[in-house]
């Protein structure tokens, strides 16, 4: 057969890329085209994300990857997940996406819970409370941007914005539209309930897109602009840990957790139905939308954006250094504490050493000295949460999880598959690296017809990538 070229662009917290998956029939190659930052911008002690510039970035790497590779074939599109652009009616955006750590919706879950008990949002959406899920952000909007809201058409999560620019045609990806706490779980649509009862305007949601479908074809104006044919751009895994999960090979769901490794850690198993009661709710479990119609049931872990906060502030009042700098000093650190990643003091810290020099002294009356006991009270919190969620699963679900898929950039940190392979005792299976493009163009080979399933399309990966085994010995 033909070779077949499929364009992922993967948006990630801080930065973007965007890749060509080649496909011979029997395995996959995998080629990045563009690469670009993706920084947010502060105003008025407001933060935001930079659409326009991400948007010329997805259009530049579309455009590289038509004159590297001539004939593409589809395009799919996935981000970071809750944040969304608000379109009016002539499909002009209204402001720039607010970025899920601006503090405005610091509040909002106390808020809201006097409106609608959050047992009720769980019971619907079985989704966990994070206060910047897109519930709280749309309420913080009713309240306080009314003369944006009155003029408000369409809701587009972010990858549906992008994909809305490129196409014209305004729907919200199912894996996506679940990270916003306002979908039914077990009617996999929009809670009427939860969107009424808050205030919401009904029309500004849009229909619901599943993975593996075609969304649209490139408008005439971006065709023309990135010299390229009517090109179908196609709803993927829409939410990059949607795509990432779907890349995880070896996560069979009743032995294996996935656990997709970058700012964030994601860590969880397949379900075929929603897992919603008491426990999973005190344990805040979420149950967010998966690919072939299955339930990622999950925990959101704060994971290497820690790391990556810790390098920045250090390079900035100290001197550069290197993640494998930090990596190797933590490994030689005597401290014997770990912090809580999910600690409020770390979602959007100004001075991550302070904060964690301050929260180790307050919590055990010793601070960490140096860079690499910073740096080592980080990582083991990171996996000590890990192995605690693994327990969590185990209970929840009454699977035995005897090994770890870790998938995503972090598993390039060798201490990091190290570490949680010694400390949940569990076999590490780390692979593939770009788990989550590798899952958005695997969608898009299936709805092209290339591939059949999920379980094809895993069995391919298995033969196209290499893996690295932790005993944690």
């Amino acid at each position: 057969m033909k070779t077949i070229n499929c364009v992922g662009a993967d948006f990630g917290a801080s930065s973007g890329r965007v890749f060509v998956g080649s496909f011979n029939g029997e395995s996959l190659e995998l080629f990045e085209v563009h690469r670009f930052e993706n920084t947010p911008v502060r105003i008025n002690q407001s933060l935001f994300w930079d659409f326009l510039y991400l948007f010329n970035n997805l259009k530049i790497g579309i455009y590289k990857a038509k004159k590297q590779f001539g004939e593409l074939h589809s395009i799919g599109i996935d981000t970071w997940g809750v944040d969304y652009g608000l379109v009016d009616k002539r499909g002009d955006l209204l402001s720039n996406p607010y970025h899920y750590r601006d503090l405005r919706t610091k509040n909002a879950i106390e808020e809201v819970s006097r409106i609608v008990s959050l047992d009720k949002i769980y019971e619907i959406t079985g989704i966990q409370f994070m206060n910047f899920n897109t519930i709280f952000q749309l309420y913080i909007d009713y309240k306080t941007r009314q003369d944006i809201m009155k003029n408000v058409d369409s809701l587009l999560f972010m990858p549906d914005l992008f994909a809305y620019f490129l196409t014209g045609i305004k729907v919200n990806e199912y894996t996506i539209a679940s990270t916003s706490q306002l979908i039914d779980a077990q009617k996999r649509g929009w809670s009427d309930e939860l969107i009424e009862k808050l205030g919401f305007e009904k029309r500004i949601f849009n229909d619901i897109i599943y993975p593996g479908n075609v969304l649209g074809k490139l408008t005439p104006d971006v065709q023309e602009e990135l010299e390229i044919g009517a090109i179908p751009v196609i709803a993927v895994g829409s939410h990059d840990t949607a795509s990432a999960v779907a890349a995880s090979p070896f996560s069979d769901g009743k032995t294996t957790v996935y656990l997709s490794c970058g700012t964030w850690s994601l860590m969880g198993v397949e379900l075929e139905s929603p897992l919603i009661n008491q426990n999973s709710f005190n344990k805040n479990f979420t149950n967010e939308g998966g690919v072939e119609n299955k339930i990622r049931f999950l925990k959101n872990i704060t994971g290497l954006w820690l790391i990556q906060q810790i390098r920045s502030t250090w390079s900035k009042k100290y001197k550069e250094v290197s993640f494998n700098e930090i990596s190797e000093l933590a490994q030689k650190s005597n401290y014997e504490y770990a912090i809580d990643p999910d600690s409020s003091e770390f979602l959007a810290p100004i001075d991550i050493l302070a904060e964690i020099r301050k929260w180790c002294k307050n919590h055990f009356g010793k601070e960490p000295q140096d860079l690499g006991d910073i740096a080592k009270a980080a990582y083991s919190g990171i996996v000590q949460k890990y192995k605690k969620t693994i327990e969590e699963i185990e209970e929840l679900t009454g699977f035995s999880i005897s090994k770890i898929n870790m998938v995503g950039g972090g598993i390039k940190d060798k201490h990091l598959c190290e570490l949680t392979a010694r400390e949940t005792k569990r076999e590490v299976i780390a692979g593939p690296v770009e788990a989550t493009v590798l899952g958005n163009i695997m969608l898009q080979l299936i709805a092209l017809g290339y591939v059949k399933d999920l379980r094809e399309a895993r069995e391919l990966l298995k033969k196209s990538i290499q893996f690295e085994i932790y005993t944690g010995r």
